[in-house]
C-alpha cells in the first residue's frame, strides 16, 4: 500500500527489543516484498510465527483450464453457479478464467472460512453483494457490496460473512496495486487520481486470538499445504509499515469524462502482473452535440477484455441477455462492440446508470470449469441475429 499505516503496540526503533509485561520479547515478523527492496510491514507476535506441529500436502481440485476455442466472444451467468448451503470464500471458490499470470474465480459465501494464506501472489476480491468480515493477521475489515479488497501475499486471513457475499476473486501472480501513474515518486496519490487515501480503510485494530494447534490452508507455486501452528496466527499485538490489507469501495472512484467517448484506461483502478482492473461507474457521458456515448467497435489487439456488470443497466450490451451478475469475455483477435442500435439509441443520453468492473488481460484467459457451468451459448451470435445455435 503506498503510505505508512502503525496499528497496535509497537516499539520505538525498529529491531530492538519489545517485552510483553511478563517481560518476555515479542517475536518480530517482517512481512515483505520483492526481497529487502520494496514495501514491508513489521509485525510483533506473543508468540513465534515460525513454531508448526504439522505440514500435510493437500489435493487442489480446481479442475483443469481450456482454451477459449473456437475463439468466439462468450458470456457467462454467475447466477446459474450453483453452491453449497454451507460454502465458504476459499474452500468452495470455483474458477472461470485463468492464465500465467491470474486465476479469476467467484465465490456465494455463507459460512467462514478456513484460515487462508496465498503464498504465490495479491489477491483482489470485488463484493458484489452482501457483507462480513475479513479477519487478518493484521486486523479486522469489515467489507460489504462495491467493496475492492486487496490481500497482499502471504496474508494469513479468513472471510466470515455475516449475509451471504457473493465475492468476484482475482489471485495474481505477483503484487496488485493503484496503477503507477496515479501515485508521486514517494507513493502519495496524485491529483489526477481518480482515487485517494480518504477513501482507503485499513486495520485498525489487532485481533489478538488465542489457540493452539491451529489450521491454516496455504497455497504456494506448488500446490496447497495445510500447516497446523503451535499458536494461532492472529497474535499479533501490533504492527507497522505500508504493507496490509486495505478496502476500496467502487462507489468512491470518481469517473473521468469528456466531450467525446473515453477509453478504458480512465476507468483503471488496479494493476497487476500483466493485467489491469477498471470501474466503469454511474456518470456524466460525453457532451459534444455529436457525440455518440457509447464504446466504438474496438479490436483487442494485445489483450482479453472481461466485463462483470454488477448494477444498473449497462449501455452497450442492450439486447445481448446481459443482467446483472453476467461476465462477457471478448477475446484477443476478436473486433467487438456495441450491440446493435445501441450506438444509435446512445445518441442525446447525457447519464449511464451503469456499473461494471472490467479485468484486461495481456495474455489469453482460458476457461475454467465454473465458466462452462454458466455460459449462454448463444451471446456470440448477438450482433448478426444468427448462429449455429439459434
Amino acid at each position: 500500500m503506498p503510505y505508512y499505516r502503525r496499528v497496535g503496540e509497537i516499539p520505538h526503533k525498529r529491531h530492538t527489543q519489545f517485552r510483553s509485561p511478563q517481560g518476555g520479547l515479542y517475536a518480530e515478523e517482517l512481512m515483505g516484498v520483492e526481497g529487502f527492496s520494496a514495501d514491508s510491514a513489521l509485525l510483533y507476535h506473543r508468540n513465534l510465527p515460525t513454531a508448526i506441529v504439522d505440514a500435510v500436502a493437500v489435493p487442489d481440485e480446481r479442475g483443469q483450464l481450456n482454451p477459449n476455442h473456437p475463439l468466439k466472444p462468450r458470456s457467462f451467468r454467475t447466477q446459474d453457479l450453483k453452491f453449497p448451503g454451507d460454502a465458504d470464500a476459499v474452500t468452495d471458490r470455483r474458477r472461470l478464467f485463468g492464465n500465467a499470470d491470474v486465476t479469476i474465480g467467484f465465490a456465494v459465501a455463507t459460512v467462514p472460512s478456513p484460515l487462508y494464506r496465498n503464498a504465490a501472489g495479491d489477491e483482489l476480491f470485488y463484493v458484489q453483494g452482501g457483507s462480513g468480515t475479513l479477519e487478518t493477521i493484521y486486523g479486522a475489515l469489515e467489507i460489504g457490496d462495491g467493496d475492492y479488497v486487496v490481500i497482499p501475499t502471504s496474508c494469513t486471513y479468513r472471510v466470515v460473512p455475516r449475509e451471504p457475499l457473493r465475492l468476484l476473486t482475482i489471485e495474481a501472480r505477483g503484487h496488485i496495486g493503484p496503477p503507477k501513474r496515479y501515485l508521486s515518486s514517494k507513493g502519495q496519490f496524485l491529483e489526477h487520481s481518480p482515487y485517494c487515501e480518504r477513501d482507503i480503510r485499513g486495520p485498525s485494530a489487532p485481533m489478538l486470538a488465542e489457540g493452539e494447534d491451529v489450521e491454516v490452508l496455504v497455497r504456494h507455486r506448488a500446490g496447497l499445504t495445510r500447516y497446523t501452528y503451535a499458536n494461532h496466527p492472529f497474535d499479533v499485538v501490533g504492527w507497522d509499515g505500508c504493507l496490509y490489507p486495505w478496502v476500496f469501495n467502487i462507489d468512491d472512484f470518481e469517473p473521468i469524462t469528456g466531450r467525446v467517448h473515453q477509453p478504458p484506461p480512465v476507468h483503471q483502478t488496479f494493476e497487476g502482473p500483466n493485467f489491469v482492473v477498471c470501474s466503469f461507474c454511474p456518470r456524466k457521458v460525453d457532451y459534444h452535440p455529436e457525440s455518440i456515448p457509447v464504446p466504438y467497435n474496438h479490436a483487442n489487439v494485445d489483450s482479453d477484455e472481461l466485463m462483470f456488470y454488477v448494477r444498473g443497466n449497462y449501455e452497450a450490451r442492450k439486447g445481448s441477455g446481459i443482467g446483472i451478475g453476467s461476465l462477457s469475455l471478448h477475446p484477443s483477435g476478436f473486433t467487438h462492440g456495441p450491440q446493435p442500435g445501441a450506438a444509435e439509441a446512445s445518441i442525446g443520453a447525457d447519464f449511464f446508470d451503469e456499473t461494471a468492473v472490467m479485468v484486461d488481460t495481456f495474455a489469453p484467459l482460458d476457461l475454467g470449469e465454473a465458466a462452462g457451468a454458466s455460459e449462454d451459448p448463444g451471446y456470440a451470435w448477438t450482433w448478426s441475429g444468427r448462429g449455429p445455435n439459434r
